[in-house]
């Protein structure tokens, strides 16, 4: 029972540490295999230094010729420069390593989770728990190295001391080794404790680094600077910071005491055998270069133990952290349906999108958002959806992108269930201008061309983008044109001296840059609009409505809004309420009905009336 908590995860991380070394390998092969030969010759010179003193020292007192104790000497002189050079040259193999290393595990995690179909993966907090840990496991894949080859440099070193006092004394070898055999359990105990309570303030350690973001970000600073939320952010910051150092400082404080009853035991032993050692020479049945050995051996052997167990423990715990590097490496896309004949591209639009008996919830612990939707979406057409906040609008767009999968049910596109077409392919079938579009910190020219990366060089592309967009004008006007930053984040040259600094557009130029990046897709086949005109004034909406025309012609259209003037002219209207779809048709057919539609519809034109009224 002792035992299997440590063999488990120990033969684990043993597969683990073997296919990081594979990894730092691949990564510097040159370098890896440098390091491991200056590990041998750092390994070994202790024990040479020890017999070559120990030859000096006997030859001296016998009182022999210096020509016979040159060469020693001679040696050891060299021994001496290797101790001077081999930690820098260790300290030079080992940061570059890592840096080759650490590339090519941040591209391999990242490529990883490219490979993630949805974003259900990435709300799972426990898998970000995993990831940030995976993170920590690339940022210095070369300590892993550094720590296994100092396992293999301490096994050589101590099987030399070892060795060396076994000639001298094999019961007092036996008082030494077996004095260490505690300290390797224990070690290997903490390790496995603190592994642990890495999992455990993962989430500390992830919500303080969401208030840090908070209290620097520029996006939240006017409501943290109005509702003075500086003290309130700053406070729950330290109080996880706190939860996660009284764990650390609780492993610690163990730690500490363990390794205090290791040394204490280790001195005692030794102290037992150096007794022993005077007591025999005082007899004359050992030398003074047999001393002079043994002193050497028995520090040697202490020494070359807890370099052993520190090595070990410390590449025991980077494997167990880069187990979850693998496991993101591992997590495989959302299972498919079964396919006898997967196509292997997604073949344009013909027919139309079909949503059948589609359910969906984001957990099981959630409400269904979508209740048994079905609804065809003709090819070529433009249709609106509309209902009021959560009625799963954005939801149903959302799983024809394929960012979640439907619970039950399907979604159709010309009759081949999406979930069997290229996810890849697929989201290149379409454009989209969401509500919550990106403002990304790049130049203007960079924030158009995300939408279509084919035209990231091609400037005439872009400009004619913006102008459709209606956004060219005041591009153009900036600083450095196309190339100016839309940021304050950073600056456009190589250092802060003389570099330029970004500017910041206003919501609705923002929109514009958003829209650019649809018309940079114009001959895709669907194009989802997901509230586009939120908080524009009443010319600006217009005017984007206009051109939003224009995107929309020949093409399949999913539009939401909430302005139901910006959808009365859609080929089909979709109310969604509570899940599903409770009217449909066009807009005068919704009229009629007087429903749900036909009394919003009202609502807002009797808004719109009153204000015109009040008008002076």
């Amino acid at each position: 029972m002792m035992g299997r908590p440590v063999a488990g995860p120990a033969l684990g991380a043993v597969r683990h540490g073997g296919r990081l070394v594979g990894l730092c390998a691949r990564a510097a092969m040159p370098h890896v295999w440098g390091y491991f030969l200056l590990e041998i010759l750092i390994g070994t010179q202790g024990v040479a230094a020890a017999w070559l003193t120990k030859v000096v020292i006997d030859g001296l007192i016998g009182q022999v010729r210096l020509a016979d104790v040159l060469w020693p000497v001679t040696v050891l002189s060299v021994l001496g420069l290797v101790r001077g050079v081999a930690p820098l040259a260790r300290r030079y193999l080992v940061a570059e390593i890592d840096r080759r290393a650490a590339l090519t595990a941040q591209d391999g995690l990242f490529k990883a989770i490219e490979r993630f179909v949805g974003l259900d993966r990435l709300e799972d907090p426990i898998f970000l728990d995993r990831l940030r840990l995976a993170q920590q496991s690339v940022f210095a894949p070369g300590r892993f190295v550094e720590a296994a080859f100092g396992i293999f440099r301490g096994t050589v070193s101590l099987v030399g001391f070892i060795g060396s006092l076994a000639v001298i004394s094999p019961l007092v070898t036996g008082i030494v080794v077996i004095a260490a055999v505690p300290g390797f359990v224990a070690e290997f105990r903490v390790s496995q404790r603190r592994h642990k309570m890495f999992m455990d303030i993962g989430p500390a350690q992830r919500r303080e680094l969401f208030y840090a973001n908070l209290l620097t970000s520029p996006q939240a600073a006017k409501e943290i600077r109005l509702f003075q939320l500086g003290p309130f952010l700053r406070g729950r910051m330290t109080g996880e910071r706190r939860a996660a150092n009284a764990a650390k400082r609780q492993l610690d404080r163990r730690e500490l005491t363990t390794q205090t009853g290791l040394v204490l035991l280790s001195i005692i032993a030794s102290s037992v055998g150096l007794v022993w050692m005077v007591a025999a020479a005082g007899r004359g049945q050992l030398t003074i270069g047999d001393v002079s050995v043994f002193i050497a051996a028995v520090a040697g052997t202490q020494s070359g133990l807890t370099d052993l167990i520190v090595s070990t423990t410390a590449a025991y715990q980077e494997a167990l952290l880069f187990e979850h590097y693998e496991a993101v490496l591992r997590a495989a896309p959302a299972p498919v349906p079964a396919s006898a004949a997967r196509p292997a591209t997604v073949p344009a639009l013909r027919d139309g999108i079909r949503l059948r008996d589609v359910w969906f919830g984001y957990s099981d612990d959630h409400d269904w958002v979508l209740r048994g939707v079905d609804l065809f979406i003709p090819a070529g057409a433009t249709i609106a959806l509309i209902g009021a906040n959560g009625a799963g609008k954005s939801t149903l767009v959302k799983l024809l992108c394929r960012f979640y999968e439907p619970t039950r049910g399907a979604i159709l596109w010309d009759g081949i269930d999406i979930r069997q077409l290229p996810h890849e392919e697929l989201r290149a079938r379409m454009g989209a201008v969401f509500q919550d579009f990106m403002e990304y910190d790049f130049s203007a020219a960079d924030n158009i061309a995300v939408g279509e990366l084919s035209a990231l060089d091609d400037e005439v592309r872009l400009r004619k983008a913006a102008e459709l967009a209606g956004i060219h004008d005041a591009i153009s006007a900036l600083p450095r044109g196309y190339q100016t930053l839309l940021t304050r984040m950073f600056v456009a040259g190589p250092g802060p001296a003389g570099s330029d600094v970004g500017v910041v557009l206003s919501g609705g130029q923002w929109q514009r840059i958003a829209l650019a990046r649809a018309y940079l897709r114009q001959d895709c086949d669907v194009m989802i609009l997901d509230e586009p005109s939120s908080g524009l004034d009443a010319d600006t909406e217009h005017d984007l409505h206009t051109r939003l025309k224009d995107i929309r012609s020949a093409k399949t259209s999913i539009l939401i809004s909430h302005r139901l003037g910006a959808v009365r002219d859609a080929d089909l209207i979709f109310v969604l309420d509570d899940g599903i779809i409770a009217e449909q048709g066009t807009h005068a057919q919704l009229l009629t009905l007087d429903g749900d539609y036909a009394r919003m519809f009202s609502l807002q034109a009797a808004g719109y009336q009153s204000e015109q009224v009040g008008q002076p």
